[in-house]
This record gives structure tokens, sequence and C-alpha cells, in this order.
């Protein structure tokens, strides 16, 4: 289903779900449209046809289409960027189009970026979620980086959240501090759990991610992956503790 919204007290922005729901999706991608003559689109999301008219329709009233702009490279959030029929750009730190300034938040992904807009506005893309938690992968320094992105957001000075799935965030600072607590009791539980001698993997997930649904168990046996690699390169896990193939 495509709803379009408009937050109160953010007129300018809009947001359109796109019609790929799913586990990891929630109930589609966030589109959002910002501003006007020309209006900026946030990751198009699907490439479905129906989608695209409805962004296209949309961004038609506010003086079409300036650019479009994507918060990181993953599908799901890029898949209908080249058929809006504007320049596509991933910006960088402190690159700014139509009122929208970006700002590195690595960690879900390499290229992560969040996008601030005018009074407290922030579009998080997938550092936060409006429900649940955010996949962070096992690569190299993903989660330390991650953190840091948190730390760094939770320094402004918020409003609202417009998240990549999701409802919106209406107190950030709360959701923030949630999101970075929520990793430290994983940390704190999986530290735990080791120190008292279990070295399964298979063991530790369904200790330490009890609370996971079964359909989410293959993505949170990753997302340990990477919270024991911050663990080994901050020295606190000794390398080879862990049986490999458990």
């Amino acid at each position: 289903m495509r709803v379009r919204h408009s937050p109160e007290n953010f007129p300018e922005l809009l947001r359109i779900i796109a019609p790929n729901p799913g586990p990891m999706t929630l109930g589609g991608t966030n589109t959002y449209i910002y501003g006007s003559d020309p209006c900026v689109v946030v990751d198009p999301g699907s490439a479905d046809e129906t989608h695209l008219a409805v962004i296209a329709d949309a961004a038609a009233g506010l003086g079409g289409i300036g650019v479009v702009l994507i918060t990181h490279s993953h599908e799901d959030h890029t898949d209908g960027a080249d058929l809006l029929g504007a320049d596509v750009i991933h910006p960088t730190e402190g690159e700014g189009h139509g009122g929208l300034v970006a700002i590195e938040t690595r960690g879900h992904a390499a290229d992560h970026i969040c996008l601030l807009g005018d009074r407290g506005l922030l579009l998080s893309g997938d550092l936060i979620l409006g429900a649940g938690s955010t996949f962070v992968p096992p690569d190299a320094g993903s989660l330390i980086d991650y953190m840091a992105s948190l730390r760094r957001v939770q320094q402004l000075d918020l409003v609202l959240i417009a998240p990549g799935h999701g409802p919106w965030i209406t107190n950030p600072q709360a959701k923030i501090a949630e999101y970075i607590e929520h990793r430290e009791m994983r940390e704190r539980r999986l530290l735990a759990a080791i120190e008292r001698g279990e070295h399964s993997r298979s063991a530790l997930l369904a200790e330490v991610w009890d609370d996971v649904p079964e359909i989410l168990r293959p993505a949170a046996a990753v997302v340990m992956e990477a919270h024991l690699g911050k663990l080994t390169d901050e020295g606190r896990l000794p390398r080879g503790l862990l049986s490999p193939d458990e």
C-alpha cells in the first residue's frame, strides 16, 4: 500500500511508502519528497510503476523533481532511482541539495549518510528505523562505525526523525538512546555468556538473541558476527576463542 503523509509542523516533507514490505523493510521503504520549486526525492525505493507514478504526481505539484538523493546503495532504497527522469546523487559529507545536507553515518552500509533539513529534521535512512533495530553487517569496523554514527546524531538538536522504514520518530533523543542501549545490552549479554565459558556460536545466538523471531534469526546471526568483530577489534575477545562452525 502506498500512503502519502505530511508530519505535523513539517508540511514541506511528504512520505510515500514503497510496496516492498518484509521482515527487513517493515511496511516498505519510505520514500520522501522534500521542498518545492523544485522538490527533492529521497530514496525512491521500489521500481514498481504505480509507486513511481505516485512519486511523480506528487512531485509535479511541487514544481517537479530537481534531484534524487539516496542515503545508501541498498536496492530497497535505490531500485526506482534511475526511473524518475532526474539526476541521482549519493551526497557526501557536508554536501547540500534542496535544503538537505548530508552527514556521514557509516555502519549499516559503508556509504551510508543521513540528511539534515531545517528545524531539527533528520532523514535517517537505515541508521535508525521507526520500529525494531537496524541490521549491521560484520564488515570490518561496521559496528564500531555504527555506534559512532548514533552518537554523532545524538549530539544534534533534532525534532523529528524521518526513518527509512517505519513510522515517524517524534522523540528523537529517546529513540537514539534506545538504539545505543539496545546494542550495549547485546554486547553485555554476549560478553557475560563468553566469560561464563560459552564458546558455541549457536548457543550464544540462542541465549543473547532469544527475543528475536525465528524468521529473523539468520539476520541476527550475522549481526552477532558484527558484535564479535567489534569486541575482537577492541581487544576484548581473543581471536579463535569461539567455535567457527557452530
